[in-house]
């Protein structure tokens, strides 16, 4: 299941604008592979709307089948906001409507580090 948490106001190259509903995974418990503490996070990605501002505001809340996956990518470059540390990503989150089997990550010793596994896409 995700979640519908916000909605953002996006331009297009034409100047007119659209929504966007930002979705969000259930938390999850991942361990660093630096550190080895655990530590919180939640997938996020967004998707395009075609409900004005009004509708896109009273969805906030909404729980929807689905999940969150992780998908390769081009590249590309992303400031850490809080600490103004640029890292290189070559993935994104994009939404499937399929749930995804999540086996327990709380024993799971997955190849995911503090550094890196933020949750972004590019628009």
């Amino acid at each position: 299941m995700v979640t519908i948490t916000n909605y953002l106001k996006r331009k297009k190259e034409d100047g007119t604008t659209f929504c966007v509903l930002e979705i969000n995974s259930g938390i999850e418990l991942i361990q660093s592979q630096t550190t080895g503490q655990y530590y919180a996070t939640a997938k996020k990605c967004y998707i395009p709307a075609t409900f004005d501002e009004a509708v896109c505001r009273s969805l906030r809340g909404t729980m929807m089948q689905g999940s969150i996956r992780k998908v390769e990518c081009e590249s590309y470059q992303y400031t850490i906001k809080e600490t103004g540390e640029e890292i290189l990503l070559n993935h994104r989150y994009e939404y499937s409507p399929e749930e995804e089997f999540m086996p327990s990550r709380l024993s799971s010793q997955e190849n995911f580090s503090a550094v890196g596994n933020y949750s972004t896409t590019v628009q």
